[in-house]
């Protein structure tokens, strides 16, 4: 328990201390006008205040992510508290506004265009199309799930819950931000906090002994935390996916300031909340053991349904039916806004995409696939959204240091955790089953290969920006 209750301090303390020294180095500006003033069109650039924007990006960037990636994380013993607090203010913090405030900084744009900005035409067209996909994969597999589970509680057949989802997913793609996601969101996420609160207090009163750590604790599988652990908790610690939400509520911040509240606090939000959700799938079932064999009878839904109706009664059962259908979908449903918003983008160099019919011109394509994905056995390509998922992070982390490094800021903050997450994303796809399945102790090899060779480009852009640095103080001085 002293493990558990640590963490959340130091999660708390890191918000007070780090995300202020982030700020610092970022440098805000509050007479700096926002896009949600001088791009304000009535659709995603709409002001909102600061609290109901923190709401709806945890809601964005959340949603089941958190819960169910802990309870996979858990697994691992309480090892995984180490990792969603230092991954959280060190890393996921970090990704998450600097995502957020370069959008901001340059009027609203995409995670793609961002990354064109800092790491040139290649990474941007790489990344679009890496991206899209992603958000396709995340929609899609955050919709069957509810699909199912309103199709068992409800007359409504598979297919029809299905479609009554992606008609919603269609109003809240094409209405303004502020008529279904500014008004809803905040509600859901004060249940998404609601939610994990209670859990927390009634875990606390339990009677039951959270684990502390040690460093016998391993996965019941046997396998090796690096860097299994850094993919399967990535909400909670850090996500790529939110470099594609945070650009929906960087268009509606009335000021700079309200950045380091919404991104960064967002983020440290969401760690709370997966520490509370590794917590409870560590100690409910009586240790890892437990945990693997209530996943493999019932998944991760089934265990969020049990805890919560064993800790809350008839409370909990209502709260982990609302979790699993609206979590996900309130999740679908911005990765399709996100990849609508992406695809005008890509497309405005060729077409142009301003106006109201564009944006059903923008989301049909997406919806489409995700429609197609969501009925089908998709599991094989599902498999693959966690490394994606993880490199698009270590790609964002690169784009804020090359940021920091242009502007003559302190870029290791972005610089650490990108070489760190490049290992991660370098060792996983050689050694994982939907990779290359090779020998752990030749993944490591090939990884630590290849993020050497980055870590030397990054050195390599170190020096040069110092030269170019010191040739033009020279040619001032002259």
């Amino acid at each position: 328990m002293v493990t558990f209750l640590g963490s959340i301090v130091l999660l708390l303390a890191g918000y007070s201390v780090y995300s202020k020294v982030v700020e610092r180095i970022f440098g805000i500006n509050d007479s700096n006008p926002t896009p949600a003033y001088t791009e304000k069109d009535g659709m995603d650039y709409v002001p909102m205040s600061w609290w109901k924007g923190s709401l709806v990006q945890l809601l964005n960037i959340a949603g089941l992510g958190p819960i169910f990636g802990a309870i996979m994380g858990a697994l691992y013993g309480p090892v995984a508290f180490i990792w969603i607090v230092a991954g959280s203010i060190f890393a996921g913090a970090v990704h998450d506004y600097f995502s957020g405030m370069l959008s901001l900084r340059h009027k609203g744009e995409q995670f793609p265009s961002l990354v064109g900005r800092y790491l040139g035409k290649t990474a941007k067209t790489t990344i679009n199309i890496i991206s899209l996909v992603l958000m396709v994969l995340v929609a899609a597999a955050f919709t069957a799930g509810p699909a199912q589970l309103i199709s068992s509680i409800t007359p409504l057949s598979f297919m029809a819950s299905l479609l009554v989802i992606f008609v919603y997913f269609i109003l809240a793609a094409v209405l303004p931000v502020n008529r279904i996601i500014g008004k809803i969101y905040p509600i859901f996420g004060a249940i998404l906090i609601f939610m994990a609160i209670s859990i927390a207090v009634a875990l606390l009163f339990s009677g039951k002994s959270i684990p502390n750590v040690t460093l016998a604790n391993l996965h019941p599988a046997e396998l090796p935390i690096w860097p299994l652990l850094m993919v399967t908790i990535s909400c909670g610690a850090i996500s790529g996916f939110h470099s594609t939400q945070s650009p929906i509520v960087s268009r509606t911040l009335k000021k700079e300031s309200d950045g380091r509240k919404v991104f960064y606090g967002a983020m440290i939000g969401e760690g709370v909340i997966a520490l509370i959700w590794a917590a409870a799938g560590m100690t409910f079932f009586g240790g890892t053991g437990g945990l693997q064999e209530a996943l493999a009878a019932g998944g991760p839904a089934g265990v969020v349904n049990e805890i919560s109706k064993s800790l809350l009664g008839t409370l909990g059962g209502i709260l982990a039916i609302l979790g699993v259908i609206i979590l996900p979908i309130t999740t679908g449903d911005t990765a399709l806004r996100s990849s609508r918003m992406m695809l005008a983008e890509l497309l405005s160099s060729f077409f142009n995409m301003d106006g109201k019919r564009n944006v059903v011109f923008t989301t049909v394509p997406v919806v489409l696939p995700t429609l197609f994905l969501a009925t089908i056995d998709y599991s094989f390509l599902w498999r693959y959204v966690g490394w994606t998922n993880q490199v698009v992070a270590a790609v964002m982390l690169w784009t804020g240091t090359m940021y920091l490094l242009k502007n003559k800021k302190f870029h290791w903050i972005c610089g650490a955790p990108a070489i760190f997450m490049t290992g991660v994303v370098s060792t996983y796809i050689f050694y994982a089953p939907e990779g290359f399945q090779m020998d752990y102790q030749l993944s490591m090899i090939i990884g630590s290969g290849i993020t050497l060779t980055v870590s030397g480009w990054y050195v390599y852009q170190i020096i040069k920006h110092k030269h170019t640095n010191k040739s033009q103080t020279n040619f001032r001085a002259a």
